[in-house]
């Protein structure tokens, strides 16, 4: 992502994960550790996405470590698509390599990364302290329930998910929605207030 971004392979279930660090900017220790998951790598997601990076980029500016990581068969991580399965034992692979014991942790994803995310968290043995979901996939993936502070943004204008599609997902939970008016999926144009929404979302001194 910039020119301080470690780049480096940890072990996975199914071989190598290619994973990459950014840590706050001053030489600050982090809060915590974000690990951010990427879009439908059979749709060209990558840890390079710029709705992954932009997340990055928030959780920075908040002060937190962020982690993004290759899903499996993508870039120098080995192996092949498990069709969301084996994506979640990947991020939680991620987080035993990179996360130390007891660290506050954020679990975030864009798309198809907010199912992996959604799932991991369920599984974790010590929970999340947030959950950061963008343009969950909830009408392609069976996308978990998430608890009541998880912070969710959605497109009004997605194409790839229907916003009717998460509100469904989100009715039965009581869970807020934020919604950008006249956005698509990718939040073409407004990766800045992308950026705004999830930095506000934790600390609105920080916008």
């Amino acid at each position: 992502m910039n020119a301080q971004t470690e780049k480096r392979l940890v072990s996975g279930p199914a071989g190598q994960i290619e994973i990459a660090i950014d840590l706050p900017a001053g030489g600050t220790t982090p809060i915590g550790t974000a690990l951010i998951c990427h879009p439908n790598p059979t749709q060209g997601g990558t840890m390079d996405n710029k709705v992954v990076q932009t997340l990055a980029r928030a959780f920075i500016q908040l002060g937190w470590r962020a982690v993004r990581f290759n899903f499996r068969g993508i870039g120098q991580s080995e192996g092949g698509w498990d069709e969301g399965r084996g994506e979640v034992d990947d991020a939680l692979a991620v987080l035993d390599a990179v996360r130390a014991p007891g660290e506050t942790l954020i679990l975030s994803g864009f798309s198809f990364g907010g199912y992996v995310a959604s799932c991991a968290a369920q599984r974790l043995s010590d929970p999340a302290q947030r959950l950061v979901l963008v343009g969950p996939a909830t009408s392609r993936f069976d996308t978990a329930p998430v608890p009541a502070d998880t912070v969710v943004i959605h497109g009004e204008v997605d194409d790839v998910v229907p916003l009717s599609a998460v509100l469904d997902w989100a009715r039965p939970q009581s869970l807020p929605v934020t919604v950008v008016p006249g956005v698509g999926h990718f939040f073409h144009g407004q990766l800045p207030l992308l950026k705004s929404l999830v930095v506000r979302a934790f600390d609105p001194t920080k916008v």
